[in-house]
């Protein structure tokens, strides 16, 4: 009787686990979603709008400054109130603004309300990662954060049935906008169910200074540690033009499917990033960080020889790069933050590369190459004529100059090479 009781008992665990992970997988499958159907398009509509190079820079560069702010949302979660209904606040915030951009008349309401937008939004990607780790083992999150990606790829198939089903355009209009706020509308009411997850720092004094990372500033007096941060802001130039600007090019290409043509780049990150553990060991963590500079550089030749020889396959080159790219150099550089920085300032120093590279990067690039797209396109009679060769050189250029400069000047060391051998 005692062994059919333990029987019991076991199952009825497994259950409540397993329903555990569902909540938790759900959660991160539409926390995703809800991003990537609008922001993917986003440069497509905006063109098509009309809307001012400085203007577009703006309301791109939203996301950049929603991440500066992420930090602050994140020190609130972790002192002050259950982490599920901060989300669930963050996202019906969220769910408002894309709704109201959607019925937006003009570029400077529209930044307002992206702007709104990403400062609730942007924390979430952090705070979905200590939720999902709060309430799962080191072994179970890579197989919940997964199915962010999965709901990232999902996306692209939501154009496809708008346009095949309900024949009605999609990338490039305001209807993203619409379905990102129904989308994070679900996501609310999956957030009021998850598990409890109490501030785990309650009762801590809150500093920006941590919140921040800003402390993780004194490590930059060791030289190679200084080079990888000016290289990681460095990086986000190239990177954005692509990570910002991508679907303005498809569409001035007559792409009629921009979203998942743009999504096959995170469908292949999800096989990219199962070879980092298996790159890092065989090659090391420097070397690893290499061939993600080296993937950006393909990237660009391939975008560059597709524009000169307006041969379509070079394009999908340069978009499935993306896994390689993000999955060894970014996500290589957070490994090396975590094996450089010592153990008390490890969570500030992965802000901090949070702060350098997806905030204050990718607002500085979005600008740059904002600026660079504007002096290689003109308007005539109403139409809008891109000098794409010129741009895609002078992308390619930058990143072959960034990987030739990161080869001399980022050393091997012990803090890098240990990695291969744990």
């Amino acid at each position: 009787m005692n062994f059919d009781n333990y029987q019991n008992e076991t199952k009825t665990m497994r259950k409540v686990d397993i329903l555990k992970i569902g909540k938790l997988a759900s959660m991160m499958f539409f926390q995703y979603m809800m991003f990537a159907v609008w922001w993917v398009p986003l440069a497509a509509y905006l063109t098509n709008a009309n809307v001012s190079s400085i203007q577009k820079s703006l309301i791109l560069s939203s996301m950049a400054i929603g991440c500066m702010a992420s930090p602050v949302i994140g020190m609130i979660a972790d002192r002050f109130f259950p982490g599920q209904k901060v989300l669930s606040l963050l996202n019906l915030i969220n769910a408002g603004m894309l709704f109201l951009a959607g019925l937006a008349g003009n570029p400077d309401l529209l930044f307002v309300c992206m702007l709104i937008a990403m400062l609730c939004y942007m924390p979430t990607w952090g705070l979905t990662s200590s939720i999902a780790m709060a309430n799962s083992t080191s072994e179970q999150f890579p197989r919940i954060r997964v199915f962010g990606s999965i709901g990232w790829v999902v996306s692209g198939v939501i154009s496809v049935i708008v346009v095949n089903y309900f024949k009605m355009d999609f990338d490039g209009t305001k209807l993203p906008f619409f379905f990102a706020a129904g989308i994070s509308l679900i996501a609310v009411i999956i957030n009021l169910f998850l598990p409890n997850t109490p501030p785990p720092a309650k009762g801590k004094k809150a500093s920006l200074i941590d919140a921040f990372g800003f402390r993780t500033v004194k490590l930059m007096k060791e030289r190679n540690f200084f080079i990888f941060i000016v290289f990681s802001f460095l990086s986000m130039i190239p990177f954005s033009m692509y990570f910002s600007y991508c679907s303005e090019f498809l569409l001035d290409k007559d792409f009629k499917y921009i979203s998942i043509t743009m999504n096959w780049g995170q469908f292949a990150e999800m096989f990219f990033l199962l070879t980092i553990p298996f790159m890092i060991k065989k090659f090391g963590l420097r070397q690893t960080m290499i061939l993600g500079l080296v993937a950006m550089l393909i990237r660009y030749v391939s975008f560059y020889a597709g524009s000169a020889s307006e041969m379509m396959p070079f394009y999908f080159v340069g978009i499935l790069t993306h896994g390689l790219i993000f999955g060894y150099f970014y996500l290589g550089g957070q490994i090396y933050i975590d094996k450089k920085a010592p153990l008390e300032l490890r969570s500030q120093a992965q802000g901090f590369i949070f702060f350098v590279t997806f905030g204050l990067g990718l607002l500085i690039g979005n600008f740059i190459n904002g600026q660079l797209i504007n002096i290689y396109s003109e308007t005539i009679d109403s139409v809008r004529k891109y000098d794409w060769n010129a741009i895609w050189g002078i992308t390619t250029f930058t990143s072959l100059v960034l990987l030739v400069l990161f080869l001399i000047l980022f050393k091997n060391e012990k803090a890098i090479t240990s990695v291969t051998s744990s």
